[in-house]
């Protein structure tokens, strides 16, 4: 069957190059690329994206063989109707290998149409790495690589004030758009790159917070035979989405006048405090999705759905969030919450729990201490639900996983010392949470998290998740 390309269906705009996008994955074309894709449809907008990963080259030689095309399926509620829906979605212009064709970056740095750049990278990806050069081609890290384009084009157009960038990163951090300013910052002095382009930077690039909400549990392996026959071509790039999306952009609205979001129907707005809606998403949908995916995954269920509909597991992910998140929260939540549970149960959807077990560690930092650490201040006393997701990580942390190469190394040689009994489990929770290098604090301090993660961990151990989870639920209800 031939495979998905421009030569196939409809004659497909070229547009203008207008937004560097860092990261392929399913998300951002999901998301990003796909509400850019409506915007060229109903709006002047008239731009593509160019994509360059991260991390490996692998998925931009698959990104260039389909020239930028690929399917999508949105399924679920839609105008309280089922509706499940596909599209060609012709955003992307060109991935570029960044390992082998460096020199085309640096020249889309000198182009007059470019104007965005949108990042998703995980939590894991907005970091300082010393030993990035500017000279490195390319540099390890996202802002790193950042860095060299933004200076390359200061200096294609001697710092002219109108060819700075609007940044708008995706990553589920707080504040990802000043965090990621800092980091650009620090390698402008780390490289000397001069008070000019630092100026440049500041007054002449906008970098916007911005919060991200649509569940897309990806690439449909499952029943790809059954769509490629719908189809009529092969997709090796097909992602799968739910209906609902909300991208809240913390920002000048002067934006819209170059991003035209108003004037299209799609749930992303522009606002002067993103903080609410970035509190209730992240600790209560994705929240809710880390805490369950060991646990889930540990119980034998593959997916979000499974895991919902599970009569012990889904009762926890339940009071997880009813009993535990939602108190910590200020405003009512409630409906919120309400929606979250519905949108697990999207019935088209296998959302895959080891899909989203990548970056786990980061991920809990992120997504659930907050919660912990507030739960503890409010109620004084420990949140017996998320104590036990975290033991249930650790356990989850035996097998192979993918997540930051230290994080892995780390536990691979302490659950090895474990099994040859020169570290007792107990020691190896205490070793665990007191690295900062994990969790960004030492957990250790925070009074009775220890003990208690160390009793949840050798009932998991012991019995299993399941038997564990019973057991300790005597103390949830006490």
């Amino acid at each position: 069957m031939e495979k998905l390309s421009r030569k196939i269906g409809k004659d497909y705009p070229v547009y203008p190059e207008k937004v560097l996008q860092f990261g392929e994955g399913n998300f951002l074309r999901a998301f990003v690329d796909w509400q850019l894709y409506v915007l060229n449809k109903e709006t002047n907008f008239n731009g593509s994206v160019v994509v360059v990963q991260p991390k490996g080259t692998n998925k931009i030689v698959g990104l260039n063989e389909q020239e930028g095309l690929f399917t999508l399926y949105l399924q679920g509620m839609k105008e309280n109707k089922a509706v499940n829906e596909h599209m060609i979605v012709d955003t992307i212009s060109r991935g570029i290998d960044l390992f082998t064709d460096y020199h085309q970056y640096i020249e889309l740095a000198h182009s007059e149409e470019l104007r965005f750049v949108i990042s998703n990278t995980t939590e894991a990806g907005i970091y300082f790495e010393p030993k990035d050069r500017l000279e490195d081609r390319p540099q390890i890290s996202f802002p790193g690589k950042l860095t060299a384009f933004l200076y390359h084009r200061f200096q294609a157009f001697n710092g002219d004030q109108q060819k700075g960038c609007i940044v708008i990163p995706c990553e589920l951090i707080e504040e990802n758009g000043i965090k990621l300013r800092e980091i650009v910052l620090q390698y402008a002095e780390l490289w000397n790159l001069g008070e000019e382009f630092v100026s440049w930077i500041m007054q002449n690039n906008t970098f916007c917070n911005s919060l991200v909400d649509r569940i897309v549990p990806g690439f449909p392996k499952d029943n790809i035979d059954e769509i490629t026959e719908e189809l009529g071509y092969q997709d090796d790039l097909v992602v799968v989405g739910e209906q609902y999306h909300q991208w809240v952009i913390e920002g000048p609205q002067w934006i819209k006048d170059e991003f035209p979001i108003d004037q299209v129907a799609l749930n992303t707005f522009i606002v002067d405090d993103l903080t609410p809606y970035r509190t209730q998403k992240v600790r209560i949908l994705n929240g809710a999705h880390t805490a369950m995916t060991p646990i889930g995954y540990l119980a034998g269920l593959e997916t979000v759905a499974e895991a919902v509909e599970d009569e012990e597991v889904g009762r926890y992910i339940h009071e997880l969030i009813y009993e535990e998140i939602v108190p910590t929260l200020n405003s009512d939540v409630k409906v919120f919450a309400n929606d979250v549970i519905n949108r697990f149960r999207n019935p088209y959807f296998k959302h895959y729990l080891l899909s989203i077990s990548l970056n786990s560690t980061s991920k809990f930092t992120a997504r659930i201490l907050p919660t912990l650490l507030d739960y503890l201040e409010k109620k004084k006393e420990l949140p017996q639900r998320i104590v036990f997701s975290l033991a249930a990580l650790l356990s989850f942390y035996r097998g192979e996983r993918e997540d930051d190469a230290a994080v892995l190394d780390w536990f691979a040689a302490s659950w090895r010392a474990v099994d040859e009994q020169k570290m007792t489990l107990q020691q190896f929770v205490e070793s665990c949470l007191s690295n900062e290098g994990i969790w960004g604090m030492n957990l250790t301090s925070v009074a009775g998290l220890t003990e208690l993660v160390t009793d949840n961990l050798k009932q998991i151990e012991q019995a299993g998740i399941r038997e564990a989870m019973m057991s300790v639920k005597k103390e949830w209800i006490s």
